[in-house]
């Protein structure tokens, strides 16, 4: 009589359309890591987003001004110049992969793209004659074969930023150089792997100078259309609904295992501004708090359902898409979703008539082990009355649904930064911290950058597969739903992942000094399980704590008091030339206050070997290795060596390298093709932390190993014939040991 029941049960869904229940059974979980999808396979396996990045960190790195200020505009800082024609702004050793590189316009260009200690110049077409560069409507990286749209795009439909999303390996060191320094701005997103890492989807190569793989060109000219897939094994539930207002109406029901690859609405033109105002809520597995929950209009990439211009798309992104066609409005969301259990999504109407839609919502079953996979989030903050001087937070996961560790990747925000037509809310940059570092991994240059654009967009709108400004215009004269100015940013190939907790801020204004009413989604993938548990830590400065980790460094100075600033923005409350009146009188009382207070702790300094041992998560698949340490001191650098008993030999696993230092190169002459005008800045922010990854082969299984640090002298200069403002030496104040480790779920 059972299996009659749910024979029946099953026959009655497909009838009537809703996706049949898979047995709980087919869930499976692994000890091993997941396949990291590298290179161009992040784009070919985009279905892969849920899926932990186990011995991966990823970084966004910039040109931001070192002081926490905005000079000018967070450009031209450079952490050495090597020559006039060689400004370098990134600097990276290790195996990884640069996903990401942004500049404003074409300034810059000739770019140095050096790989393994081979350069190749790439230009844009704007640079042979820069005055004349506006004329250029339809310039084009060079070689444009290895740059192809639409992993690239220009300042020309971009409306004032040159984008790069072509993935491009290293196996020892990648170097981006500048040979021109008129406002040469850039932020660049790259992952570093484990010495040796096996687990990816195909080796890790330096790049090679091959143009971009024609199936993935074509992947992304989809966007804007239906990316996801159909035909067998794909289930499609649609379903005509009404939305009321004030109460939550089911949109769908499902039982699971599998993956939700399509959600799809249809909506009566007339009423979308309405219908974009409700909200969309997704709860898995029947936990206690939903994962989604957030305006529609937000949660699909705009922040509001306004196309004043009739324009066909609002936003014609890769996993999100709002179009436009005659009567109606389409609404389509590709994010990949699994689930374990069972996927409950419900809409929630505002204001207003009754609005009837159409929806679909298509799954598949969910292969693989269950415990590779994460929950699709998108957290909705508002943010009415920002704190002057303090970033807005958009996601803590230590405080969203429940708290506690999460384990994950970030994958973009849909965010409003003005209600009034204020564009220089946008000069706030990004920061972003990982798994308990007080070191920013992810800080940018300034809000529309994160966005895509440049110049504020030139106050006009756009939209891209992975970047966009979809509706707003700029002043306070426009009608009120022009003064509504929103952007996305979309990461696929360049997700930031994470093992423990993940927090991402923007500030508001050049130094947090503008008062606009912000929201924002933010899109992560997320599991309340870690990846990354923190195994050891001590300091090499407290006798207990170094004598118990046998730590022993023969060179070493004698501990000093450090008494400095991490880089979380500006040091105090101050009247500065982007703060509008109303703010300035209205904090007028707290300028020359102190927002960030200074942090004291003892470091030492070596130019010989620190030897000593930490415990690992026997457990474990790789490590990382975290340093505090003073950034007076350019250019630190050490090989790294382990081994896992006293008699053993050590093994060399790599070279540790921090690119410059507190101090910068700051060079922004007047006009493009003038000469560099150095000028040498330092900050006053000293203290930083940085990781170093271990090997699994090395690791695994053991529960302790010997660590050897090895300073490697330095002999860069700041400029030709100029030295850097401190010697070439290591510093070291405390270290932790993080272990990876595949999660364990309770199904």
């Amino acid at each position: 009589m059972r299996s009659c029941s749910v024979l029946v049960c099953v026959l009655l869904m497909l009838i009537l359309g809703a996706p049949a229940p898979q047995s709980h059974a087919q869930l499976v979980q692994s000890d091993d890591p997941p396949v990291i999808p590298i290179g161009l396979d992040a784009f070919r396996q985009w279905d892969r987003l849920p899926v932990h990045r186990i011995g991966a960190r990823g970084y966004m790195r910039s040109t931001y001004d070192r002081r926490g200020r905005n000079k000018w505009a967070d450009a031209s800082f450079f952490l050495y110049q090597e020559s006039d024609t060689f400004n370098v702004t990134l600097d990276v050793m290790g195996n990884g992969v640069l996903y990401f590189k942004r500049t404003n316009h074409w300034h810059g260009s000739p770019w140095h793209y050096e790989v393994d200690g081979e350069n190749t110049l790439v230009r844009e077409t704007a640079t042979r004659a820069p005055h004349r560069g506006r004329s250029f409507r339809d310039s084009v990286f060079i070689p444009e074969a290895l740059f192809p749209a639409p992993l690239t795009w220009t300042w020309s439909t971009t409306k004032g930023a040159d984008l790069m999303w072509v993935p491009i390996g290293f196996e020892e060191r990648m170097r981006i150089g500048y040979s021109r320094t008129r406002y040469g701005t850039g932020y660049y997103i790259y992952h570093l792997y484990e010495p040796g890492i096996r687990h990816t989807s195909r080796p890790l190569t330096a790049w090679k100078k091959q143009p971009p793989g024609q199936d993935v060109l074509g992947l992304i000219n989809k966007a804007g259309t239906d990316i996801a897939p159909r035909g067998d094994g794909v289930t499609t539930q649609t379903k005509a609904v009404t939305v009321g207002e004030g109460k939550w109406t089911s949109l769908a029901n499902i039982t699971g295992p599998g993956s939700i690859r399509a959600i799809k609405f249809k909506v009566p033109r007339g009423q979308a501004l309405d219908f974009g105002r409700g909200r969309i809520r997704i709860t898995w597995d029947g936990r206690e708090h939903a994962s989604v929950d957030a305006p529609i209009d937000l949660f699909f990439g705009t922040g509001v359902l306004h196309n004043n211009d009739d324009r066909a798309y609002l936003v014609k992104g890769f996993p999100l898409v709002i179009r436009y066609e005659e009567d109606w409005v389409y609404l389509d969301c590709y994010w990949p979703m699994p689930y374990f259990k069972s996927a409950h999504l419900e809409l929630k109407g505002y204001g207003g008539k009754p609005i009837a839609i159409e929806t679909e919502v298509r799954t598949e079953k969910l292969e693989g082990p269950a415990n590779h996979y994460t929950y699709f989030h998108a957290t909705y903050t508002d943010i009415p009355d920002p704190v002057f001087g303090k970033d807005n937070v958009f996601l803590d996961t230590t405080k969203v649904e429940g708290g506690g560790d999460w384990s994950g990747n970030f994958c973009g925000m849909s965010f409003i930064f003005s209600r009034n037509g204020e564009l220089k809310t946008l000069e706030g940059d990004p920061r972003f911290f990982f798994d308990d570092s007080q070191t920013p991994q992810g800080f940018g240059t300034g809000t529309e950058e994160w966005g895509g654009g440049g110049d504020y967009w030139g106050g006009v709108t756009m939209t891209l597969p992975f970047a966009g400004h979809p509706v707003g215009k700029r002043g306070s004269d426009q009608p009120e739903l022009d003064k509504i100015n929103s952007a996305y940013r979309f990461l696929i190939s360049d997700i930031l992942p994470f093992g423990k907790n993940a927090r991402i801020q923007l500030e508001h204004g050049a130094e947090n000094d503008h008062q606009e009413h912000y929201s924002a989604v933010v899109y992560w993938y997320g599991i309340d399980r870690p990846t990354v548990v923190l195994s050891d830590s001590f300091s090499v400065c407290d006798p207990e704590e170094a004598g118990a980790h046998g730590y022993h460094s023969p060179d070493a100075s004698e501990p000093y008091e450090l008494d400095s600033r991490y880089e979380w923005g500006p040091d105090v409350y101050r009247d500065n030339q982007w703060m509008n009146n109303s703010t300035r009188q209205k904090y007028k009382h707290l300028f020359g206050t102190e927002i960030f207070p200074s942090q004291k702790d003892l470091v030492r300094t070596t130019t010989g070997v620190s030897t000593f041992k930490m415990k690992l998560d026997p457990k474990n698949h790789g490590a990382f290795l975290r340093r505090k340490f003073d950034f007076l001191y350019p250019n630190q650098k050490a090989k790294v060596s382990v081994k896992t008993a006293a008699e053993d030999e050590w093994q060399e696993v790599g070279v540790w390298y921090t690119a410059g230092c507190n101090t910068a190169v700051y060079s922004n002459p007047d006009h493009e093709l003038d000469a560099v005008r150095n000028e040498i800045i330092t900050g006053n922010r000293r203290w930083r932390e940085e990781e170093f990854l271990l090997p699994s082969s090395i690791t695994k299984g053991r529960s302790e190993i010997m660590i050897r640090i090895e300073h490697i002298p330095n002999t860069n200069q700041m400029t030709p014939g100029r030295a850097f403002p401190a010697e070439s030496i290591w510093s070291e104040s405390r270290y932790w040991l993080y272990s990876f480790v595949v999660p364990k779920l309770e199904l």
